[in-house]
């Protein structure tokens, strides 16, 4: 799931939502995918399906792992606070979802990429793993040597006043990790409390 290359439309019908690009055709047809999809109803889903259907929509959003989703939950679990709201916040500090929310990439797998082939720079360091958990006041950087790659810096957009515990100058290509976000400030339409009670039984 993490690396997923199937049709991303597909992906958005299952869930009614664009949480794969931009959702375009979810206006034209709100049909469940595949060929019998018009003649489907949409079933009315029991508890366990519906806490299943949360995780796997935070699975395809984050582009996580069950593994590793696994793992971001029961370290959540510790932390003092919500666990549903830890989780959240532990998935957003993720480097490549920083990445993507910062504007140095257009999609989380895009960003996923930049992280891998080592373009990306945390604190000074090169950082390639996608899933490297930032802390506050972590700085931030296209590596100096992709500044000049136009492909890199061709796509990198304004900072997005709506996240506000990042900030990013798009024309020092530079940016900080400010803080964990709160929950309310995170725009992903996940009812994190269902994954809990998914993971907790």
């Amino acid at each position: 799931m993490a690396r997923y290359n199937g049709p991303k439309t597909k992906i958005s019908r299952r869930f009614g939502e664009p949480i794969l690009g931009n959702g375009k055709w979810l206006d034209k047809n709100s049909n469940p995918p595949g060929q019998h999809g018009a003649q489907k109803k949409r079933k009315t889903l029991g508890e366990y399906a519906l806490q299943l259907r949360e995780k796997q929509k935070a699975k395809y959003t984050y582009g996580v792992l069950e593994k590793q989703f696994r793992k971001t939950f029961e370290e959540a679990s510790r932390r003092k606070g919500v666990t549903g709201e830890n989780m959240i916040k532990l998935l957003e500090a993720r480097l490549d979802n920083t990445v993507f929310r910062m504007g140095i990439a257009p999609s989380r797998p895009a960003a996923r990429q930049l992280v891998s082939h080592k373009h990306i720079e945390v604190n000074g360091d090169v950082v390639n793993v996608p899933s490297f958990q930032l802390k506050a006041g972590d700085v931030i950087t296209i590596k100096e040597a992709s500044k000049a790659k136009a492909s890199i810096t061709g796509v990198v957009r304004p900072k997005n006043p709506k996240f506000s515990w990042l900030d990013w100058s798009d024309t020092d290509l530079k940016g900080t990790f400010i803080t964990y976000p709160e929950r309310e400030s995170v725009p992903e339409n996940i009812k994190e409390q269902l994954i809990v009670e998914l993971y907790s039984k």
